[in-house]
């Protein structure tokens, strides 16, 4: 009975898989947990935060995160031209997500430090 069901069922159809295509990349959860961070950032100060990403993919990664509706791009009509990036409502939402993860890395990350120093 399991494997007729498994055999119908559609990954893609999953609030799990529409939750991973908004934020799956290198970068989208290192943008998101920034803008948790500092509320406010302008995009030099991202590319500064995040050293190894280059000025395309950072680029490219905040486009897709606004047109998904994660991020507010705000830009202020001056000379230099500013730009300022924060979460959304709906960006926001997903914080509390993103937290569980840094929680659970801290916890396992302690776990296998003690445990390679053990095996030392």
């Amino acid at each position: 009975m399991f494997r007729d069901y498994i055999e119908h069922a559609n990954f893609e159809d999953t609030g799990f898989s529409y939750t991973l295509s908004l934020i799956s990349g290198k970068y989208k959860m290192v943008i998101l947990y920034c803008l948790m961070e500092f509320k406010v950032v302008r995009y030099n100060e991202l590319k500064r935060y995040i050293k190894t990403i280059s000025h395309k993919t950072l680029s490219a990664s905040l486009k897709e995160l606004e047109r998904d509706g994660l991020i507010i791009r705000k830009e202020y009509p001056q000379i230099p031209p500013k730009v300022e990036y924060s979460l959304s409502d709906k960006g926001a939402s997903l914080m509390e997500i993103l937290d569980q993860l840094c929680v659970w890395g801290e916890f396992h990350k302690s776990e296998a430090v003690q445990e390679q120093q053990r095996q030392e």
